[in-house]
């Protein structure tokens, strides 16, 4: 059974991101268009599950599933949509999982989600530090029970999420 813990912000989970970047970009070859760290480890200060999320935009996602044994020889776990459709994700390792990657093809409106709230915390500190608290309290009130510790982060990452998505589109897209 996998235990939900929250850890204090790890200067090493950028490193962690770029290492494994060199090796998503070595299997991919010239499907990557851009590779981002996103989630809560990609945001200075704000404590996470210590799970490296990364997001490949890729120029082709249909193409992705081609890549397959070489992920699963890589430690990745092919998961395909997995619940987001036009989504390609791979979990890696196991019960102690240390990366999840969400593949998606340029043009996806996901990756406008994703890069919106990870930029958003980071220019918020007030509003990433009372994120990183409350997945800290839920850890602890749950700490082998996944399903409850994420539906009792859900609505606050939704009103994140609304306020983030207008804030990237006007400070990044001038809209």
């Amino acid at each position: 059974m996998r235990k939900v813990t929250v850890s204090p912000y790890n200067q090493q989970w950028a490193a962690m991101f770029a290492e494994e970047a060199e090796v998503l970009r070595g299997i991919f070859g010239p499907e990557i268009v851009a590779i981002h760290h996103i989630g809560s480890t990609s945001v200075p200060g704000l404590a996470a599950k210590p799970i490296i999320d990364i997001l490949p935009v890729v120029r082709d996602i249909g193409r992705i599933d081609v890549y397959n044994a070489k992920m699963a020889a890589a430690g990745y776990e092919p998961k395909g949509e997995n619940g987001i459709p036009g989504r390609r994700y791979f979990q890696k390792g196991g019960d102690q999982r240390t990366h999840h990657v969400h593949v998606f093809q340029v043009g996806s409106p996901e990756i406008e989600r994703h890069l919106a709230f990870r930029d958003y915390l980071k220019a918020h500190p007030d509003e990433a530090k009372a994120y990183g608290e409350l997945k800290a309290r839920l850890a602890e009130r749950y700490p082998y029970d996944i399903e409850s510790y994420i539906k009792g982060k859900e609505q606050r990452v939704r009103e994140i999420e609304r306020r983030a998505v207008r804030w990237y589109r006007e400070v990044f897209l001038g809209k």
